[in-house]
């Protein structure tokens, strides 16, 4: 049994010591432009996935769904973010490009709650293209944007309505 304990552990430091070696030799692909393997894209997926999960507290949004608090979120989303997550009605501009990849919200929506959308949107992702809007953006301002991405998918009819007379859509 004790040979079988020293295996396992010698094989986990052997895995420890050759990932490490693969990163830092420079063996991991980081070009923006070459698509990560499938394996990356699991891991990193989950490994941010996890993290929201576990430092967003979960509360409810202090601005109601209403419909004018709706176009206010969908103004900020299509000023603020569609460039990179895709504007409600139109084709997807930029599939694949950033890594973690960009969700196209119209197409997807989302898994997270409206806390984790908020979260999110005011901490970022650190090494992605999403930044920490909470630096300029009120949290009035990103609570109505989450209220909006939580919706993109089934918005009422007065607020798509507004939102397809604003300049940027």
């Amino acid at each position: 049994m004790k040979k079988f304990v020293l295996g396992v552990l010698f094989t986990l430091a052997l895995l420890t010591v050759g990932g490490l070696a693969y990163l830092l030799l420079g063996f991991a692909e980081v070009q923006g432009d070459v698509p990560p393997s499938r394996l990356e894209s699991a891991v990193m997926n989950r490994a941010v996935h996890a993290s929201v999960r576990r430092e967003a507290p979960e509360m409810a949004n202090p601005f109601p769904p209403t419909d004018e608090n709706l176009i206010a979120g969908g103004k900020t989303y299509l000023n603020e973010c569609a460039g990179c997550h895709g504007t409600p009605g139109q084709p997807y501009k930029y599939p694949g490009v950033l890594f973690p990849p960009a969700p196209n919200l119209p197409a997807t929506g989302t898994e997270y709650t409206e806390a984790q959308v908020f979260w999110v949107a005011k901490h970022g992702v650190r090494r992605s293209g999403m930044f920490a809007n909470g630096m300029w953006d009120s949290d009035e301002k990103l609570w109505k944007a989450a209220a909006f991405i939580k919706r993109i998918q089934s918005l009422p009819p007065a607020v798509s309505a507004a939102l397809a007379e604003h300049p940027s859509s």
